[in-house]
């Protein structure tokens, strides 16, 4: 598969500070593992900015080091450096109904950004986030097709969707994830 053939991954902090080495029995150890060991396998690109960048060094697990210096060898990783939409991030912030809500949609606001930027995908296991997110989407069009897969939810068949091209499937756009109202 070609370089550019192959699909953008925005993968949250969450994913890598969870993944596991080959003795973890922990399902979301073991999920997240797998998850990323397919984006290896399957020659995907993951992009990080400096802001993501970051929040790895400061989280990822050894076995979430090991795999980004494999990614690296293998020229998988796209740094990228998106442009600040304020606009979009004032849209998006004034669907929250909590002062509480601003606050996780402003720390997580660098995924959305980096998605947008690149294929329109993350990846990340923060239920709270999306469905704020997905609120969100309802008012602010700009993010309504971004793919939200969550490699913890073996139910929405991460590693499947994977092996098929990670297409852009509508069930998993986060307009179709208005999911019952958040608690913040």
């Amino acid at each position: 598969m070609n370089k550019k053939d192959t699909k953008r991954l925005v993968i949250d902090t969450d994913v890598v500070k969870a993944s596991g080495g080959e003795t973890a029995t922990h399902s979301t150890s073991k999920n997240c593992r797998d998850f990323l060991m397919t984006v290896r396998a399957l020659n995907y690109r993951v992009v990080v900015t400096a802001e993501i960048s970051k929040e790895w060094d400061k989280h990822a697990s050894q076995f979430a080091r090991r795999w980004w210096v494999s990614m690296e060898m293998r020229n998988r990783v796209c740094p990228i450096d998106p442009l600040q939409d304020e606009k979009l991030c004032t849209n998006i912030l004034s669907t929250a109904r909590s002062a509480k809500q601003i606050k996780t949609m402003k720390k997580d606001f660098r995924l959305l950004n980096a998605a947008l930027a690149t294929d329109h995908t993350i990846i990340s296991c923060e239920r709270i986030i999306r469905k704020l997110f997905a609120r969100a989407s309802k008012e602010v069009s700009e993010i309504r097709d971004i793919i939200w897969v969550n490699p913890d939810r073996t139910e929405e068949e991460p590693i499947l969707w994977l092996q098929s091209g990670a297409p852009p499937e509508s069930h998993r756009r986060l307009s179709a994830n208005l999911l019952p109202s958040v608690m913040l």
